[in-house]
């Protein structure tokens, strides 16, 4: 498919490319859409994301777009691709530029403008009579946008500033064919169906209150769930030559400040006044880390010293980006400092990630990794950034491991690996991180004797596994669809009595699991069989039911139903050892 480039020319589009200018395009045509159905919308951003388009747009008071409106858009749109326009481009200077748009009555690219410099050139897209201040590439001619579909409405506030007014975002997919779009729209759908909130509410595992937004409730069934990730996750540790650590909540603000946090993280902390001083509610837990570390002298035998934490941390977010444990304001992170001499720092990040890889593997995720460099808003000399990204990029070379650079995304304080999961419906997430930190060692001045007794200074690994242990389980509900591994199900198997008759048997059964370690739940409601095993498969979807009448009460067995429901007769004693080492292997 050709595309139209903003100096003016026009080629075959890469491959790789062409789902991006296909939503850019899809953006622009549903920008005309909507300011030919509400001729006073006003535009502000506009881009292709990488799961779709949307549209910043202000309306005048008294006015909305909702929902229900997208057929009505989404029929414009079709029209504006039938009457195949052609995408031109043109470049004005900066002034000519902020005249065009002051006369089309954009104050949003007028104000956005004003933002560059003073001798840039704006290249200009026009279909028709839409104009839109863009870089391209566009389609060449509106009926090039074969599948498109608007996905929903939200608010967004203009430059991401709350102190800005909110403006309707109006958001839609598209791809290069009807196939690609039907089949996003397939897992679209399958994503409300395995979504979080509704089967962490229908499952037990969590809950929400309005007295509390940003602060997730865990029941009890959540509870044991994270109990079992914690405890998976101290075993491996364990293993692996860490000790575990904990930190205080609340730490006075100098530790902030002299970490750094408090310049660069401020805007995202809480803080308290105690004995007439301020106090902050840590959003990380390298500080406390910190503290220990300097707390005694070492020795460079003792290194590298291997200290985790589940510490709870709090974080302000802004009350429209909440969403169920996705994004939350207060959450567990399994972080875990690592202080190492230079000539460990490869060997530790190898391990590092070995360790993470182990623990991914036990989930079925698969990942890719990014390399995180400088960011513009950064502490520390040009030389141990380089210094430090060349560690990173030598582990991973190391390891054999592909990775793509993330140009300026690194922490202020070092650069970082990232590892972005991929789960069963295809979707990305960002979970595991190591990051390089020659910068904290410097602003506490920690120290390190070495074998001529002079002191040298540490270097500092920050890593997680889970990430926040709230958000890795809301990935796991969904990656699952709460239809956990065994050692990992709240509840593991379900007993079901046909009859008041095998009532007795079942309850026998049921005791004999929980003596063996398994959690079991008796369910004796005077409900019919098949209800309650369509009621076991849909809310509590354990492992395994046990569905036990007559016949098995006669026999001394036990009818068991996996999750592919097949059912086969076995003994009691047999099918527990089975479970006991499922569980006990964490398959």
């Amino acid at each position: 498919m050709k595309v139209l480039y903003n100096d003016g020319h026009v080629d075959e589009c890469p491959a790789d490319e062409l789902t991006h200018v296909v939503r850019h395009s899809a953006a622009h045509i549903m920008a005309q859409a909507i300011k030919r159905l509400y001729p006073e919308a006003d535009f502000a951003y506009g881009p292709a994301t990488d799961n779709g388009f949307y549209y910043d747009i202000d309306l005048p008071e008294g006015q909305k777009i909702s929902e229900e409106d997208f057929p009505a858009i989404e029929a414009e749109m079709k029209k504006i691709v039938k009457e195949n326009l052609k995408f031109t481009v043109f470049e004005l200077p900066r002034a000519e530029a902020v005249a065009l748009m002051e006369e089309r009555g954009e104050k949003y690219k007028v104000e956005h403008i004003g933002d560059l410099p003073e001798d840039a050139r704006i290249t200009f897209y026009q279909q028709g009579e839409y104009v839109d201040m863009c870089v391209g590439p566009h389609l060449t001619y509106t009926k090039a946008l074969k599948a498109f579909k608007l996905t929903g409405v939200s608010g967004a506030y203009w430059k991401g500033d709350k102190n800005n007014k909110m403006l309707i975002r109006v958001n839609g997919t598209a791809f290069a064919t009807k196939e690609e779009l039907d089949e996003h729209l397939r897992l679209l759908e399958e994503a409300k169906k395995r979504d979080h909130r509704r089967i962490g509410r229908e499952m037990d595992i969590f809950m929400m209150r309005d007295e509390a937004p940003g602060f997730p409730f865990f029941l009890p069934n959540g509870m044991i769930l994270k109990n079992e990730l914690l405890s998976y996750w101290r075993e491996i540790h364990r293993a692996a030559g860490y000790v575990e650590i904990s930190t205080p909540m609340i730490m006075n603000k100098e530790l902030w400040k002299t970490s750094g946090h408090w310049d660069h993280y401020k805007d995202n902390m809480y803080s308290t006044i105690i004995d007439d001083e301020e106090y902050c509610i840590k959003p990380m837990n390298c500080p406390g880390g910190v503290l220990v570390y300097a707390a005694k002298p070492h020795s460079y035998r003792e290194l590298p010293i291997r200290a985790g934490e589940i510490g709870l941390v709090h974080r302000h977010e802004m009350r429209g980006a909440l969403h169920g444990l996705f994004r939350v304001r207060c959450f567990n992170q399994d972080d875990a400092h690592l202080f190492v001499r230079p000539d460990q720092l490869t060997e530790e990040i190898v391990g590092v990630v070995n360790l993470i890889d182990s623990v991914y593997e036990k989930f079925g995720f698969t990942y890719h990794l990014e390399l995180s460099t400088r960011p513009e808003d950064s502490m520390g000399s040009d030389e141990d950034w380089e210094r430090a990204e060349s560690a990173l990029r030598l582990a991973l070379e190391k390891l054999g491991k592909e990775y793509v650079v993330n140009e300026g995304d690194g922490a202020f304080y070092g650069p970082k690996i990232d590892f972005h999961l991929e789960d069963s419906l295809g979707r990305t997430w960002q979970c595991g991180t190591v990051q390089l930190d020659f910068q904290m060692p410097i602003n506490f001045d920690l120290e390190y004797t070495d074998a001529d007794g002079s002191k040298k200074r540490p270097i500092m690994l920050h890593r997680v596994c889970f990430g926040s242990i709230e958000r890795f389980i809301g990935i796991l509900i969904e990656h699952f669809a709460g239809k956990f591994p065994t050692w990992l199900a709240p509840c593991q198997v379900k007993v079901l009595p046909v009859s008041e008759k095998s009532r007795d048997y079942a309850r026998g059964v049921t005791e004999k699991l929980e003596a063996a370690g398994i959690r079991a739940v008796l369910d004796e409601r005077d409900e019919k069989i098949g209800y309650k095993i369509r009621e076991a498969r849909n809310i509590d979807r354990p492992p395994y039911m046990l569905i036990l009448g007559e016949q098995e009460v006669e026999a001394g067995t036990i009818s068991v139903r996996d999750r592919s429901n097949e059912t086969v007769s076995r003994s009691l004693d047999e099918f527990i050892a089975d479970v006991r080492a499922e569980i006990a292997e964490r398959r």
